[in-house]
């Protein structure tokens, strides 16, 4: 149920994960189709937060409608207004209760009841009494009957090899009461098992061709800091855009990566010059604050950065090396003052982190003598 709708609110000025799905509210007699938020710590937006219990009470009393009575009227805000008419529903209370409470386990990183039910049925395909398929055979039947069929994520068997090992030679399928299980649909659903096991684990062990999604390395921080002198060994502070490393760039030079940032940002000659030999960046920044910008300095200032970066470890190879020894870790740079090129405990959108990845690859594709477009 998680998908791509990823929201979330804020409580005490905590983050507070959550998702959504379409729901009916009954109110006045007519019905209105709106967003039902879930979140993290067990709260259900239905037109006000409510707890899981509390959320029961509105499914029972049909303020979250899951029957919709022929000709009723209905309403989405701004949107639309209609009747019904022979309206056909998917869902019943019970059904939607538990796939709240499973995308609230999901939400906290916990299995949900489809995981639950798998995990249950690996069990049992290890060791294969009665007792261990009753069990996985439960774990199937706590899956809400709307997810049942997706359980497996496959959408030519759906659910049906399931249904059968779960229901063993002789037994009858939930979905086909009448029905008994042959040994040779059963010798299928154990076939359909083992192949996939299989296929998953060759799955899991598969190197994407372009190798792997994430970085190997630890992630780095680059704290906010205010380095006033260069040192011989300044570690991560190096990588600081304020850290003292001067550029040289058209016959001027600027004491740091900020302080050649701030000046290129201003239009006035004379103030780009006062600017790049300020006493520290901070002051760089204040002198910039006070004057008129470079037109169009908002959509070039991300390229202009990347520039400024490519040179500075281009002209200081000693703080080349100390980027090119985080391999190939997120660097997380700390910015208080920016959102934009701060991380900033996850509020910023850490631009300045990205670059500096970026400047890294390139050294390192230099380095293994590849050669880049362009």
């Amino acid at each position: 149920m998680l998908g791509d709708r990823i929201i979330h609110r804020v409580a005490d000025g905590v983050r507070i994960p959550g998702t959504w799905r379409h729901a009916f509210i009954c109110n006045g007699g007519r019905y209105f189709l709106t967003d039902l938020a879930i979140y993290a710590d067990g709260l259900i937006d239905c037109w006000g937060l409510v707890t899981l219990e509390g959320f029961e009470e509105k499914l029972r009393s049909g303020w979250v409608a899951t029957t919709l009575p022929d000709g009723a009227e209905a309403s989405a805000h701004d949107l639309a207004m209609w009747k019904f008419s022979e309206p056909q529903v998917w869902i019943e209370p019970e059904w939607l209760l538990a796939e709240v409470r499973d995308t609230i386990e999901s939400l906290n990183g916990r299995p949900d009841s489809t995981e639950r039910c798998m995990e249950a049925v690996e069990v049992f395909l290890a060791d294969r009494t009665e007792e261990n398929r009753d069990t996985a055979r439960e774990a199937y039947l706590a899956i809400p009957v709307s997810k049942r069929l997706y359980a497996l994520g496959d959408m030519d068997h759906k659910d049906w090899p399931l249904q059968v090992l779960v229901a063993g030679p002789g037994g009858t399928l939930e979905s086909r009461p009448d029905e008994t299980i042959s040994q040779k649909a059963y010798d299928s659903a154990l076939t359909y098992f083992e192949e996939r096991a299989q296929s998953i684990a060759a799955h899991r062990s598969r190197v994407p061709a372009d190798g792997p999604v994430t970085s190997h390395a630890p992630a780095v921080h680059l704290y906010q800091g205010f380095p006033r002198k260069s040192e011989d060994d300044p570690g991560m502070k190096g990588l600081r855009n304020d850290y003292p490393a001067p550029l040289d760039i058209d016959g001027v030079t600027y004491t740091s990566v900020a302080h050649a940032y701030w000046g290129l940002s201003v239009a006035d000659p004379e103030t780009r010059t006062a600017i790049a030999t300020a006493e520290h960046a901070f002051a760089a920044r204040q002198l910039a604050s006070e004057a008129d910008r470079r037109e169009g300095w908002e959509q070039a200032r991300t390229a202009v950065m990347t520039g400024l970066l490519r040179i500075k470890y281009a002209q200081h190879p000693d703080l080349a090396e100390i980027l090119l020894a985080t391999d190939d870790a997120t660097l997380v740079y700390d910015e208080l003052d920016s959102g934009y090129w701060g991380d900033n405990g996850g509020r910023g959108r850490n631009w300045t982190g990205r670059l500096l990845e970026l400047v890294r690859s390139e050294l390192h594709a230099g380095r293994a003598g590849i050669g880049l477009p362009g």
